[in-house]
């Protein structure tokens, strides 16, 4: 966990309870990081004074931002325990909450993002808003989308890998996530649980080629799969108990998984792109985190360039 020694908690402008910064506050006592609590904050009226000038209309903004400086103050110190965490405070005026965070990231290069989801009171589900996207996809530095729930000592962890790629690229992203999770697990006393899904038999070549054998075709990627995750968990010393793979697709495997274990925290990679591109995390993994009802860390490959520039 020594690579996350300045947190960044993303403040949500109408909660009392901020998950965020709980979260934040919890991995800083475990591993003697720095804390800012961060609240982006806006009011398009304030643009529309056509009335005032310039300075009045910068005055009055500012009043506002010192009002919500103070209320940020007050929950701050209702949430520190003996006063060892180091946290700053920090608002800022400006209309797109997820730049106002990247650029503070970028700024003052924090080692990880903590955000709280929001939750969706009659399906008891977790609901993802715009800005959990954009910093999911856009963001330099890896994002933790948090709900609220204990992080208990001996919790499950799952990292969430693809072991049947020969792609380099994917396979440096399996090492970053498994690293990951072993930190994260070191830091919890907690139990990691690799996670590889496999795809089933494709049904157009099984009715185009009759002499198609399906099932000696699903074993052998079963088998390859079975045996790749075997190979990358003896590299890290992962019990084979622990290692789950299903055939199937991502977005419904690991939530399955995730469930049958109750997993504390899923961590998974996000596919690295250039240009237009860059926006994307992947349809697998956009449709991965949106089934997740835990919190998710989301990872960007080595190489990744931050679409949004200062």
């Amino acid at each position: 966990m020594s690579q996350y020694q300045k947190i960044l908690a993303v403040i949500e402008p109408d909660e009392e309870r901020q998950k965020s910064l709980a979260r934040a506050l919890e991995i800083a006592e475990k591993t003697g990081a720095s804390v800012t609590a961060f609240l982006t904050i806006y009011d398009f009226s304030y643009e529309m004074t056509t009335m005032l000038s310039v300075d009045e209309r910068e005055t009055m903004r500012q009043a506002v931002v010192d009002d919500r400086t103070d209320w940020l103050a007050d929950i701050v110190e209702s949430s520190l325990g003996d006063g060892s965490i180091s946290i700053d405070i920090k608002v800022v005026w400006h209309n797109r909450p997820y730049e106002s965070v990247i650029y503070e990231v970028i700024d003052n290069n924090y080692d990880l993002i903590v955000k709280g989801t929001q939750q969706h009171d009659t399906l008891k589900s977790v609901i993802f808003t715009p800005t959990d996207w954009h910093l999911l996809r856009k963001a330099p530095t890896p994002v933790l989308l948090v709900k609220e729930h204990d992080w208990p000592v001996g919790g499950q962890i799952i990292a969430a890998v693809n072991v049947g790629t020969e792609d380099k690229d994917h396979a440096s992203l399996n090492d970053t996530v498994t690293q990951a999770a072993l930190s994260f697990a070191e830091m919890l006393s907690g139990h990691v649980n690799l996670v590889n899904s496999y795809p089933g038999t494709p049904v157009n070549i099984a009715i185009e080629i009759p002499e198609f054998d399906p099932q000696s075709y699903n074993e052998s990627v079963k088998n390859f799969h079975m045996e790749s995750m075997q190979k990358h968990a003896a590299r890290y010393h992962i019990n084979e108990n622990n290692c789950h793979v299903k055939e199937g697709l991502p977005e419904d495997v690991l939530p399955s998984v995730a469930n049958l274990i109750d997993a504390e925290l899923v961590i998974i990679g996000t596919v690295g792109r250039q240009g237009i591109s860059a926006a994307l995390i992947g349809n697998t993994a956009e449709h991965v985190i949106d089934k997740l009802d835990c919190d998710v860390l989301a990872l960007k490959p080595k190489g990744f360039e931050c679409p949004i520039k200062r």
